[in-house]
């Protein structure tokens, strides 16, 4: 399925404006993980990995939100995070995507942390556009 299919029907759309917003879409995150058979491990690395992007949603820029979504490929599920924003957008997404790089005095390490959690990890942005980061994390247990 093409990630413009997939994310046209998410199972939960999620707005991040504030902090409990990261912190609920964390949770929300996790639980459907969870009922879609991943293992504690792995929704806890999607948890981990939506609650990154989340706090940077908020940090540079404000508001945004999350889709989450359940994926099917050839017998195999996977839960899909788009993560998008319309301001202010990333311009050196390479560096970006450097651990300890930080234009906010934090640790820099949200992006990078976020892409070694997940499976697949896709960063889209363009300065004064937005950005988009698109994960997937598949599960080993084959469709129900």
């Amino acid at each position: 399925m093409a990630v413009g299919a997939e994310s046209a029907f998410p199972r939960h759309r999620l707005f991040i404006c504030e902090e409990p917003d990261v912190v609920a879409a964390q949770l929300r995150a996790r639980e459907l993980a969870l009922e879609e058979g991943f293992s504690r491990g792995a929704a806890g690395a999607i948890a981990t990995a939506v609650s990154e992007v989340a706090r940077n949603i908020i940090v540079h820029a404000g508001c945004g939100e999350i889709l989450l979504s359940v994926t099917l490929e050839r017998s195999r599920r996977a839960i899909l995070v788009i993560a998008k924003d319309q301001c202010p957008g990333i311009a050196d997404v390479e560096r970006a995507m450097q651990d300890g790089f930080s234009t906010k005095g934090g640790l820099g390490l949200g992006l990078p942390s976020a892409k070694r959690l997940m499976d697949e990890f896709a960063l889209a942005s363009a300065v004064g556009e937005g950005t988009t980061v698109t994960m997937r994390k598949w599960t080993d247990v084959p469709d129900r």
